[in-house]
């Protein structure tokens, strides 16, 4: 049978309503550790949002599957980043970091959906890229949370790639963090939840295969802020190349 039309909008508000019931389940948790403060409870809620995860990806029968061409370390604090074409990337991520606490960097506008809101604004790092003080702000709660030995998760594009090429340009907020911490960049890969659920249509949901990729980690040990733009494209050129090897389906330049 195919999966299209009628069936495709049945499945869709079928994940819906599991999300929402588990977003009302995960609601007093979240106001709870709220009393445990920024840090930990931050890093209780991301433990919560990674049962979520994977008990909403099984519910959906989204086959979820790490690749490791290199492994991170436990014992160190990354900035992990990956290319961003999905509307699934975001619970992708509980799926891919399991060894150990971090926070999103997140738009800021996801504060306004009611409890998810709340939720999401407790457990990541919010930030409106249009306003000059809110993004200082978030720099800085970045900063913190890698000197507390939180690792952080950073999309470089910014917003959905809705090119035809493996990655949209980067902004320079990764990497200037990672320099400016002396923290390694861990690149990863999401190659198939733009054919999940693409940012077309919500209502493009679909189950099947999430393959993430993990590359090596970069080092901005060798870099300074003058040569901000060779370390970004460094990870830049490491990761598009290794897209189009992977042969990302979104993918139509040569």
């Amino acid at each position: 049978m195919r999966f299209s039309g009628h069936i495709r909008k049945i499945y869709f508000f079928y994940a819906l309503i599991w999300f929402v019931f588990f977003t009302l389940i995960a609601f007093p948790f979240v106001i709870v550790s709220s009393l445990f403060g920024r840090i930990a409870g931050g890093n209780f809620i991301c433990s919560l949002a990674k049962i979520w995860a994977d008990i909403w990806y099984f519910l959906l029968g989204i086959r979820h599957q790490n690749t490791f061409e290199s492994d991170y370390d436990p014992g160190k604090t990354y900035v992990f980043v990956s290319n961003h074409t999905s509307y699934l990337d975001i619970p992708c991520i509980f799926k891919a970091i399991r060894k150990q606490p971090f926070r999103v960097l997140a738009k800021a506008d996801l504060k306004k959906i009611p409890v998810f809101g709340y939720i999401y604004n407790r457990g990541a790092v919010m930030v409106d890229r249009g306003n000059t003080t809110q993004r200082a702000q978030s720099v800085r709660a970045l900063k913190k949370l890698l000197g507390h030995h939180v690792s952080v998760f950073i999309f470089p594009e910014g917003t959905f790639n809705e090119t035809e090429e493996p990655l949209k340009s980067f902004y320079d907020g990764a990497f200037r963090i990672s320099i400016q911490t002396q923290t390694p960049i861990k690149p990863m890969l999401f190659l198939d939840n733009y054919d999940l659920m693409n940012y077309r249509s919500i209502f493009s949901l679909k189950p099947g295969r999430s393959r993430v990729i993990f590359l090596d980690e970069i080092s901005p040990e060798p870099y300074t802020l003058k040569e901000l733009n060779v370390f970004k494209g460094k990870v830049y050129q490491e990761m598009d190349r290794k897209l189009r090897d992977y042969k990302a389906s979104w993918i139509k330049s040569p």
